[in-house]
């Protein structure tokens, strides 16, 4: 039997995500507290809703993803959304909050008799309209084995342990994009200094050990100066913020990650929260001035 599925959270990765559900043939409501930004999925023959509450009440799925664990937490308990699914629904958050909200979310919507998977993604925005995103499940394993078949419709579905364990994971993918956007914004600006040119090098470097898809498309934008999100450095921020609390949480001192959170912080803190989160090149060149990496122009969010 098809499962009726529901997707709450239209944004600039719920747009893609949700298409590619529908694409996949399986039915679909949608709801988004900015009703204009549904408008797209008619056309895949999807049921816009008036209301979260109203969205999920036949759902077999309902797939959310939204900012933050305050949005998570108003649309399960003051919209209406966990009183409203039916027992047995599998609530499936594909949103990037703490391991800890969301075990909280898990033992409340245990008891209401609902199923639940901590699901966040990785792969942009790009990944979610091609469908290619890599999917990071906490959850029971049957519950799981039953929401599949939706998650593969929006990339490649991985479950690696209990509930709260797929925030987990996407903390340790934060950890190692940063980093390795700091890493790639210092080699691109020490090349510049010392001399080279920077889109040879990337060239040079690809195919070693330092071989990414960072070093591949965030070194792309870094050598066109596109800055438009993808990642905003807003998101980015927080979820470093949460990886250093849960980091604390669990005893651990993550001097590498502290620094680049302070590094995205003063980005925010200049005014460029909404840029994408390659944009570290923008902090190290602002200490640095006057290098600079190439001679294109900046292309921001607004361009």
């Amino acid at each position: 039997m098809t499962p009726n599925v529901t997707f709450l959270g239209i944004g600039r990765m719920g747009l893609g995500m949700a298409t590619n559900i529908a694409r996949a043939g399986f039915p679909l409501t949608v709801w988004n507290r900015t009703a204009g930004k549904t408008d797209a999925l008619v056309s895949h023959h999807a049921t816009i809703a008036e209301s979260a509450a109203e969205a999920v009440a036949d759902a077999d799925i309902v797939c959310t993803s939204v900012t933050d664990a305050e949005a998570v937490r108003e649309i399960l308990f003051e919209r209406g959304v966990a009183d409203a699914m039916k027992p047995g629904t599998i609530f499936c958050d594909m949103s990037s909050i703490a391991p800890q909200a969301e075990q909280e979310f898990d033992t409340t919507l245990t008891k209401h008799g609902i199923r639940h998977l901590d699901a966040p993604v990785s792969g942009g925005t790009q990944g979610a309209e091609l469908g290619s995103l890599a999917i990071m499940v906490g959850g029971e394993k049957d519950t799981f084995v039953e929401a599949t078949p939706v998650l593969a419709a929006m990339g490649r579905p991985f479950r690696v342990g209990p509930c709260g364990a797929g925030q987990l994971t996407k903390l340790c993918n934060q950890v190692i994009v940063a980093i390795s956007i700091a890493g790639l914004s210092e080699a691109m600006l020490l090349a510049e200094a010392g001399g080279a040119n920077p889109e040879s090098v990337r060239d040079a470097l690809r195919g070693g050990f330092a071989e990414s898809r960072v070093l591949q498309e965030h070194g792309n934008r870094i050598i066109e100066r596109n800055w438009g999100p993808g990642a905003q450095v807003r998101n980015t921020l927080k979820d470093l913020d949460t990886v250093l609390s849960t980091a604390k949480e669990c005893g651990l001192e993550l001097p590498f990650i502290a620094l680049a959170r302070d590094l995205y912080n003063s980005l925010s803190e200049r005014g460029l929260a909404e840029y994408d989160q390659t944009a570290m090149l923008l902090e190290l060149e602002y200490r640095n001035s006057p290098h600079r990496v190439g001679e294109k122009p900046d292309s921001g969010p607004d361009s």
